[in-house]
C-alpha cells in the first residue's frame, strides 16, 4: 500500500506546531543529528571513492514530489531491438558512505528509517549526505547500485542483474507535470514508455493476484480560523513508478532465494475465519459488495480510494488481513514461507537506502550474488538481528499518529455535536464489546467511540463528540460517545 501523505498549508502548520512537536517529542524523533555523526559525514565525503564502472553515459531521470532532495531511485527507460523493454534503474549507494560499525551506521541504526510528518521530515542519514552526494540529484557524478532489467514485450521479467556503477542524472522531474506531458503526448519516449511498461506490470500484478491501494493524500488548511480537511487522488505516474520499484524488490528476492542468503519482507494472509468474516461485514455494511468466491486482492483492486468509504474499507482491512514481517535466512536455509501476500511474489525491500535501513543491506547482497562472490561479513554479521531492528521503526506510528492529529483539529471545534456514523469494528474479542471504532459520513474520518451498550459491527450510530484534542498525549485524540 502507498504510504498515505499529509499535507498542511502554511497557515496550518503554524497553528499546529505546538501539537506536532509534542508528538515528536513522544515518539522521541528529532531532525538533528549529534556533532560526531555530522563530523563522520563530512569524513564520508572526504573519504569517497567512485566505482570503477562508469554509466554516466545513461540519460538517467528521477521523478519525485517537487521539493525532494533525497533521491534514492533514477530510471532510464529504452525499448530493446526485437522487441520488449530494458530499464536502467540506479538506487543510491549509501554503503558507499556509511562504513560499518561507524558513527553514521550506529545512528542509522538507532533511527531505522526516516519519519515524515505534515511540516517536515526526520531523516535516517544527515541532509549532508542524504541530500548531497549520496542522493541521485541532477548533475552530479554520485556512485550507484546500478540495475538492469530486461522485459519481454508483456513486461515479464527475462533477466535482471545490479553492479556498482558511478552514474549522473540529467533531469529532476516530478509526478504532476510528468502525468500531464504524458498524457499531452509531450513527454519524450524514456519517460513516456513509464505509462506502456507500468501498465503491464500492472496487469501482471492483478493476474497474479497481487493487490495495490494507492489511498489519497490528506489536504489540510486552516480557514477563517478553522481546519478544512480534503484530499487528493494518487496520479496514475506514481503507481507506475511503483511498479518499476516493485519489480526490482521481487527481481532481488529471487537473486537472494537463488544464491540462499537473503532478507525477505514476508506477508501471510490472515487465516483466522473470524477475522475474515469480521472484513467481510465490514465490507457488506460500507455498501460494499463482496461476491462469494472473489479473493481479496481482486476487490482491493476494483475499489476507488477517492471513494471515502471504499478509502474507509481498504484502510481498516488492510491492516486486519494482511501482517508484514522481515525473514532473513543464509546458507541456504530457505524459510518455509517466503511470499509478500499484497504483492504474491517473493519480495524485498531495496529501492530506498537513503530512508530505510534494510536496503543498504538488501543492495549489498544482490550486488555479491551477481558478481559471484560472497556477501560481506558486516552484512552477514547483521542478517539475524535486522528483522528486529526493523520492527522498533516508528514510521507506521508516525503516520497513524500524524493522521489522528489532524483529523482532531479539523473536528476540535465541533465538541458535543453528534455525527451521523457506521461502526466498522468492535473490541468485543478483548472483552470491550462496548468500544470500537466508527466512520463518519461527513466528514469521512474515523474515531473512538464508546456506548452504554454493547456495539454492534454495522450498526448505524448517531455518535456525539466528546473529544478532539490534537494536543492530548494518550492514544485517542478522538472520542465520541453514543447518543
Amino acid at each position: 500500500m502507498r504510504r498515505r501523505q499529509t499535507h498542511m498549508s502554511p497557515e496550518a502548520q503554524d497553528a499546529l506546531l505546538q501539537a506536532l512537536q509534542r508528538l515528536r517529542a513522544e515518539l522521541k524523533a528529532t531532525a538533528e543529528f549529534p556533532a560526531h555523526v555530522l563530523e563522520a559525514a563530512e569524513d564520508a565525503k572526504a573519504a569517497l571513492r567512485l566505482p570503477d564502472k562508469d554509466a554516466t553515459h545513461l540519460p538517467l531521470f528521477t521523478i519525485d514530489p517537487p521539493t525532494s532532495k533525497d533521491l534514492d531511485q533514477a530510471m532510464y527507460l529504452e525499448r530493446r531491438p526485437g522487441g520488449g523493454y530494458r530499464v536502467h534503474y540506479a538506487i543510491a549507494d549509501v554503503a558507499a558512505f556509511v562504513k560499518p560499525g561507524g558513527p553514521l551506521d550506529a545512528e542509522a541504526h538507532d533511527r531505522i528509517e526516516t519519519l515524515y510528518f505534515p511540516d517536515l521530515k526526520v531523516p535516517l542519514h544527515p541532509p549532508s549526505l542524504s541530500e548531497g552526494p549520496a542522493s541521485l540529484l541532477p548533475n552530479q557524478i554520485v556512485p550507484a547500485l546500478l540495475w538492469q532489467h530486461d522485459l519481454d514485450a508483456d513486461g515479464n521479467v527475462t533477466d535482471s542483474t545490479v553492479s556498482r556503477a558511478r552514474v549522473r542524472s540529467q533531469a529532476k522531474l516530478d509526478y504532476r507535470r510528468v502525468q500531464q506531458d504524458i498524457e499531452a503526448g509531450t513527454a519524450e519516449e524514456p519517460v513516456a514508455l513509464l505509462r506502456e511498461i507500468g501498465k503491464l506490470r500492472e496487469a501482471l500484478e492483478a493476474a497474479r493476484g497481487g493487490v495495490s491501494v494507492n489511498l489519497p493524500d490528506q489536504e489540510v488548511t486552516l480557514e477563517d480560523g478553522s481546519f478544512r480537511l480534503g484530499y487528493a487522488a494518487a496520479l496514475p505516474v506514481e503507481g507506475w513508478n511503483e511498479q518499476i520499484s516493485l519489480m526490482t524488490g521481487m527481481a532481488a528476492a529471487r537473486i537472494m532465494l537463488d544464491s540462499g542468503t537473503g532478507i525477505l519482507r514476508t506477508q501471510k494472509e490472515q487465516d483466522d475465519q473470524e477475522v475474515i468474516r469480521r472484513v467481510q461485514d465490514i465490507a457488506k455494511l460500507l455498501g460494499i459488495d463482496w461476491k462469494p468466491g472473489v479473493p481479496y486482492a481482486a476487490l482491493a483492486n476494483s475499489l476507488d480510494p477517492a471513494d471515502r468509504k471504499h478509502m474507509a474499507f481498504l484502510s481498516e482491512a488492510t491492516a486486519m488481513l494482511l501482517k508484514a514481517e522481515y525473514t532473513t535466512f543464509r546458507d541456504h536455509h530457505i524459510p518455509k514461507y517466503t511470499l509478500h501476500a499484497a504483492i504474491a511474489a517473493p519480495y524485498t525491500s531495496c529501492t530506498a537506502p537513503l530512508r530505510r535501513l534494510i536496503d543498504r543491506y538488501a543492495g549489498e547482497l544482490c550486488v555479491a550474488a551477481c558478481a559471484g562472490q560472497a556477501p560481506p561479513n558486516w552484512v552477514l554479521d547483521a542478517l539475524r538481528c535486522l528483522p528486529c531492528d526493523m520492527a522498533r521503526g516508528k514510521g507506521k506510528a508516525a503516520d497513524r499518529r500524524a493522521v489522528d492529529l489532524v483529523e482532531a483539529a479539523v473536528l476540535k471545534d465541533r465538541l458535543n455535536e453528534v455525527f451521523d456514523g457506521t461502526v466498522i469494528n468492535t473490541d468485543a474479542e478483548d472483552g470491550k464489546p462496548k468500544e470500537g471504532t466508527v466512520h463518519l459520513a461527513d466528514p469521512a474520518v474515523m474515531g473512538r467511540i464508546t456506548s452504554g451498550t454493547d456495539l454492534v459491527l454495522g450498526a448505524s450510530v448517531h455518535a456525539k463528540l466528546t473529544r478532539a484534542d490534537p494536543l492530548f498525549s494518550g492514544k485517542h485524540k478522538i472520542l465520541f460517545n453514543t447518543v
